[in-house]
């Protein structure tokens, strides 16, 4: 019984985060497609919130996939974020 309890716990525990606090609270990973023509110059963590701030590509630009990791001190529930 206690076990159906905790599994029911953790099921709505989890079911009630987004993508973005799963990566970044119990590590994961989320893939991030920018708008077409865009290209990322920074991004950064507000609370839960993935903020991140591009420019429109110029004709020297070229596409690139960045990837924005997580290093914790005990190398556990390490969050990515993939940026195409």
């Amino acid at each position: 019984m206690r076990k159906i309890a905790l599994f029911a716990i953790a099921a709505i525990t989890f079911s009630s985060c987004t993508q973005n606090e799963m990566a970044k609270n119990y590590g994961g990973s989320i893939d991030l497609n920018l708008p077409a023509g865009q290209k990322l110059v920074n991004i950064t963590w507000k609370d839960n919130e993935i903020w991140y701030l591009s420019r429109p590509m110029t004709s020297k630009d070229s596409v690139e996939t960045y990837s924005f990791q997580e290093k914790s001190s005990f190398g556990i529930q390490e969050g990515t974020i993939t940026i195409k």
